[in-house]
């Protein structure tokens, strides 16, 4: 894949341009702020953007507030949040922008590089991939979109904002692969999200009404 870059840290910037070239994608764009994102996404476009959330000057939400600038001009523009920290608000309308292909991964929980690049490629295609602690604080607000959902569905729902395959979250649940089945058919039924549609759309557009 085509990649762009934006940390305002150089050590961590440089590293991860290594990682991604040894992976055999090509980096097209490595940058330490938000309006250099947007205009190499905007200029490049490239397959990715991997952005941090606190560059300069602030540091405290430029990389989101980018991300959504991006969204806003290239609503199919494919975009990974990489930060350590979880900022509820700009994430929320980030995932409200375009039509999927949106990640959010903190930096100190991803365990390995075979995570990082499923993660990776996963958006690239149009999914969802959230961290856990993500997910959890943005369940964690006022309003509650799902109310019709039962809490073994609301589980299987969280388990596919997370990225996970079908076997992932029976794996997880300790239920069959079969269950999670049902629980996800019952799901898209609760969400007017038709048997007729593709079933990949199905399962973005069921975590995007999750999580917006």
């Amino acid at each position: 894949m085509r990649i762009a870059i934006a940390d305002d840290s150089v050590l961590l910037r440089e590293g991860l341009q290594l990682v991604l070239a040894d992976a055999g994608h090509e980096v097209v764009a490595a940058v330490g702020d938000g309006p250099a994102f947007v205009t190499a996404m905007l200029d490049e476009r490239p397959d990715l953007g991997i952005v941090d959330v606190r560059m300069p000057p602030s540091h405290s939400d430029e990389g989101l507030r980018a991300a959504v600038e991006v969204r806003q001009s290239r609503p199919e523009a494919r975009l990974l949040v990489l930060s350590q920290y979880v900022e509820v608000s700009y994430a929320d309308e980030l995932l409200a922008t375009g039509d999927a292909g949106v990640g959010y991964l903190l930096k100190d929980r991803v365990s390995d590089l075979d995570m990082f690049f499923e993660a990776l490629a996963n958006v690239a295609d149009g999914g969802t991939v959230l961290d856990p602690l993500v997910v959890r604080q943005l369940m964690g607000r006022n309003h509650d979109p799902l109310a019709g959902l039962t809490p073994r569905e609301r589980e299987v729902l969280s388990g596919m904002a997370e990225g996970k395959s079908n076997a992932a979250i029976a794996a997880a649940l300790f239920v069959s692969v079969a269950a999670v089945e049902k629980h996800t058919q019952r799901i898209f039924a609760k969400l007017d999200l038709y048997p007729d549609d593709d079933a990949a759309h199905r399962r973005v557009s069921a975590v995007l009404r999750f999580l917006r």
